[in-house]
């Protein structure tokens, strides 16, 4: 690992802009298909929260290798033709099964939430990187679909698990819109969200290349991540009702 810069260092200009999140909020709330808005919450709310993600992943034997490699995530989930040889109940196809139904790329990540591009330094930009490209896989894992309810769940997880503040507003925000619509056990299932990311074991520091080729329920087993079921309950129950 590059010893050019402390890690704790590397986004100590990053400071919280509660105007510029508020500003975007407001618009995303008038206007829920700007979507693009949500990484500029993200962004202005984040603080410190990547840089000390990184500092957790940079001491952990699998971040060290990534980074030592200088492995990046995307390549290989654009692989379609290696995925599709994997085996059916293989996490890889069931990412393959989710993005082909969801008519989804890992690189609409890369458009939506153009990500880095000030990040100067080349291990950071790499955790980063990896992060957002992981977010798919994140769906899978953990069960959450990418219906705007299950989207906030997801997020309540990615909080528990990175304690981005930007998160925390997004999953706030959605979490109250949505429950005006679906009813109050939403919050309930939110909630059951964030308690599964704080009892699973860290993501950001997995080795999804390996686990691709696992199947998906050891995957599961070994992340401690079980079930949603209170989002499946209400989500099955939206669905029957319209």
């Amino acid at each position: 690992m590059s010893d050019k810069a402390n890690p704790r260092q590397r986004l100590k200009k990053n400071r919280m802009r509660p105007l510029v999140a508020l500003k975007a909020l407001r618009t995303l709330i008038n206007d829920p298909e700007r979507t693009e808005l949500v990484f500029v919450i993200i962004k202005a709310m984040s603080g410190n929260s990547l840089e000390k993600s990184f500092d957790r992943f940079s001491k952990t034997g699998t971040g060290k290798q990534i980074l030592a490699e200088q492995r990046h995530l995307l390549g290989t989930l654009q692989n379609q033709a290696a995925l599709r040889q994997m085996n059916a109940n293989s996490l890889g196809r069931h990412y393959l099964d989710f993005v082909e139904s969801e008519q989804i790329t890992a690189d609409g990540l890369v458009e939506a939430s153009q990500t880095d591009d000030l990040i100067q330094d080349p291990e950071l930009r790499l955790f980063a990187e990896r992060m957002r490209d992981s977010h798919d896989l994140w769906h899978v894992v953990t069960g959450y679909g990418r219906d705007t309810f299950g989207e906030a769940c997801l997020l309540a997880f990615t909080y528990a698990q990175t304690q981005n503040r930007g998160l925390g507003i997004i999953t706030l925000v959605g979490m109250i819109k949505i429950a005006r619509q679906l009813g109050p056990e939403v919050k309930k299932a939110v909630w059951q969200a964030y308690r599964a990311g704080k009892l699973a074991s860290w993501l950001p520091a997995q080795d999804w290349e390996s686990l691709l080729h696992r199947p998906i329920e050891d995957v599961r087993q070994l992340l401690g991540i079980y079930p949603p079921v209170k989002y499946q309950q209400v989500f099955e129950q939206y669905a029957l009702q319209g």
